[in-house]
């Protein structure tokens, strides 16, 4: 439910304009087709309606819900920081979930951030990519949205990391739909980025890319410079060709900061 948005579509000749091919992702044609029903479909009868109604609940108390289904993947974040060696981040995992369990209630009040102890999020498929696992093909899952194969994959191993091994079926669906309720409350007010896309599922596609590399670089990704092979570079002035496409001109900051995820 991460990127279920309804949004208006482009005139099929504007769509046909530019060639927005990714060799990442390989399955393009069947990724469209799941887009199209996530946003036409799924989000049109299912996740907007439903999103709308929650947000009738008082923001404390969906605050608190959400900060609990936080909670719960904090011992996750102690696991994967060891694996990647920060100890520090570790031991900032632990003492959160220590804390909020118990003076926050199970985690409904994040006593942990106002004590100062910020949250070191990590999960098995960034812990992977760390360590060069390659990235997979990209995927747009029904309801779920934009991912890729180690990134999903990744959250099934954390899974089974405890407490979340002991939760019922009932638990895990009422976790996953108060996080992807509220990400699609969050997401509402980024509908306007979507319509200045020429073409909004290759702008879903690289939000989701640059927000993964930030996820597994902490917030540090490596420069990836499109020109090196451009020898007049240096000489390239501010009159850069209008027609490049508004998707790859848009910042994608906003997105960045109300995209979890996650997931």
């Amino acid at each position: 439910m991460s990127i279920l948005l309804g949004c208006a579509s482009k005139p099929a000749e504007e769509e046909n304009e530019f060639d927005f091919t990714d060799e990442r992702d390989p399955f393009e044609d069947v990724n469209r087709v799941m887009w199209d029903f996530n946003r036409d479909v799924l989000d049109k009868y299912v996740a907007l309606p439903l999103a709308n109604a929650y947000e009738n609940v008082p923001a404390p108390t969906r605050r608190g819900l959400y900060n609990m289904t936080e909670n719960i993947l904090e011992p996750a974040s102690v696991v994967n920081n060891s694996l990647q060696g920060k100890g520090k981040a570790s031991a900032k995992s632990f003492g959160r979930f220590l804390i909020n369990s118990t003076f926050g209630v199970f985690g409904f009040f994040d006593v942990a951030s106002k004590m100062g102890v910020g949250s070191e999020k990590e999960s098995f498929g960034e812990t992977l990519a760390v360590y060069g696992a390659p990235d997979g093909p990209y995927l747009m899952l029904p309801g779920v949205g934009p991912t890729v194969v180690l990134d999903r994959g990744g959250d099934f191993v954390d899974d089974y990391i405890w407490p979340m091994s002991f939760m019922s079926f009932p638990l895990t669906l009422t976790r996953y739909a108060i996080r992807g309720l509220e990400q699609r409350i969050e997401l509402k007010q980024l509908e306007p980025m979507l319509e200045n896309a020429i073409d909004e599922y290759s702008f879903v596609r690289e939000a989701y890319f640059s927000v993964w590399l930030d996820k597994v670089y902490d917030g540090d990704p490596p420069a990836q410079d499109d020109w090196n092979d451009w020898d007049e570079w240096d000489d390239w002035d501010n009159d850069w060709d209008p027609g490049v496409p508004t998707a790859y001109r848009l910042d994608l900051s906003a997105y960045q900061k109300k995209s979890m995820a996650a997931q």
